[in-house]
């Protein structure tokens, strides 16, 4: 029997087991450390995706809180009996708070809506919206838009189609000039003059077709937009202005493709004194009167002179004439008197036209009140000075003649076949008191100074 054998521990093996369990538990610990930090950073970047979460359901409760205000205002302005039944009004200032919105998880928001003043009257009224969301142990989220508001205007630009506009003189002419430059209507009106004469001449189609402005050989001093295609130019056409570079023709900085426009309808006042016929004078000086009578027919050599501020409501149905002037018979416009006319019928004004010795275009107001679409035609002809607003979005708007057409046109669609100059009466771009408020600045209140300045208005509330 052999006897046992021992080893002896070589030297320095315990000494290595020992160093590998250190570097083991250092390995832990690092690795620990590491998951430690990546549960930091992804709980990190969770609370940061749920604020910015939250900070964009701020901004949309804001911007539904400032639509529900330009909503009231419009209502108000509509003459609407509700428009201010869910606000508290303290005159000049109304305001509101919508709250209760479930954003789920237990976050809640709420916005608080502020209008500087429910009297529309020549103001631009300011909305202030102050939107709040809240998470439970989380500070909250706020944020405030401030929007001023302004009338729409009706007469945006000279001559604006919602479908098609055509120029099918060989010399005819577009510019501008105002009528009213100071705004103020106690000074004498400016007359349209070569000294006056502005680079404003504006022509527009909302329609997105290649065919929607056909200016083939018209010049136009100022500005083209369409819906989308581009304008047709002609050989001798030209689109330019006071600072188009010598030779050019189109200048690209007054073609834009991204014109966007309301058509909203008119409706004809329901009152308005019955006439039994039309005489030689309707009106009376220096008086505002409302009339209605179903058409005007005016032929050979009579003439119609208007005296005062007359207004005129035709009840003529679609498909038949609410006027017809023809041979050489006019209606007169003296100076100092003016005429405004709704008409849902056709208009056909030939003869002698117009004659309106007035400076503004808007003492002659022609308003379309078709609600068919393509459901009137409106002719307008002549070779003298026409000073007209014409506003019939339903309307296809005919100009005829070699003279001058001073003011305004909107229609479905427009053409002028002669070789007229038009003159756009940039002063009517303010008229139009009955038209929808619409934004004309918007911002987001995102500084400390900026939301101090109007911190008043939300506190108590």
């Amino acid at each position: 029997m052999r006897p046992a054998r021992f080893r002896l521990p070589r030297p320095g093996a315990r000494g290595e087991r020992g160093s590998v369990l250190i570097v083991a538990l250092m390995l832990m610990v690092v690795l620990a450390l590491g998951l430690t930090t990546y549960l930091q950073l992804n709980l990190s970047s969770a609370r940061l995706a749920q604020r910015s979460h939250r900070q964009n359901a701020a901004f949309h409760l804001a911007e539904a809180g400032a639509e529900e205000a330009l909503w009231a205002v419009n209502r108000a302005a509509a003459n609407q009996p509700d428009a201010w039944s869910s606000w508290t009004v303290a005159e000049p200032a109304a305001r509101r708070r919508l709250d209760g919105f479930d954003l789920g998880g237990n976050t809640r928001g709420d916005v608080r809506v502020h209008i500087s003043s429910v009297k529309l009257d020549a103001i631009r009224p300011t909305i202030l919206a102050l939107a709040t969301v809240q998470a439970p142990d989380d500070t909250p989220v706020t944020k405030m838009l401030q929007l001023t508001l302004g009338r729409r205007a009706r007469f945006a630009a000279g001559l604006m189609a919602r479908d098609a506009i055509a120029f099918a003189g060989s010399n005819a002419t577009v510019d501008s000039w105002n009528s009213d430059p100071d705004d103020n209507p106690a000074t004498p009106p400016v007359p349209y003059g070569a000294g006056v004469r502005n680079d404003g001449g504006s022509v527009a189609s909302t329609s997105v077709e290649n065919l929607a402005v056909l200016l083939n050989q018209a010049q136009v001093w100022g500005r083209v937009a369409t819906g989308g295609g581009a304008p047709q130019v002609g050989v001798n056409g030209s689109i330019t202005g006071r600072d188009t570079p010598v030779g050019v023709k189109v200048d690209p900085a007054r073609v834009s493709t991204d014109f966007i426009a309301d058509f909203p309808l008119l409706t004809a006042p329901a009152d308005g004194e019955l006439l039994a016929a039309v005489g030689e004078t309707l009106g009376v000086a220096g008086t505002a009167t409302r009339w209605r009578c179903p058409a005007i027919t005016l032929n050979g050599n009579k003439t119609l002179t208007i005296l005062g501020d007359v207004t005129l409501i035709l009840t003529a149905g679609a498909g038949a004439d609410a006027i017809s002037v023809t041979g050489n018979a006019s209606i007169v416009i003296p100076e100092g008197s003016s005429l405004t006319i709704y008409a849902e019928g056709d208009v056909r004004i030939a003869g002698n036209g117009i004659g309106n010795a007035n400076a503004q275009a808007a003492t002659f107001q022609l308003y379309g009140t078709s609600t068919s679409v393509s459901g009137q035609v409106i002719q307008l002809a002549g070779n003298g000075a026409l000073k007209v607003a014409a506003y019939a979005p339903n309307a296809d708007v005919r100009l005829n003649g070699n003279g001058d057409i001073m003011g305004a046109v909107v229609a479905r669609e427009i053409t002028l076949t002669g070789n007229a100059a038009f003159h756009y009466d940039e002063a009517l771009a303010d008229e139009g008191d009955d038209m929808p408020f619409g934004v004309v600045r918007w911002r987001e209140l995102d500084t400390a100074a900026e939301r101090e300045a109007h911190a008043a208005k939300f506190q108590g509330w």
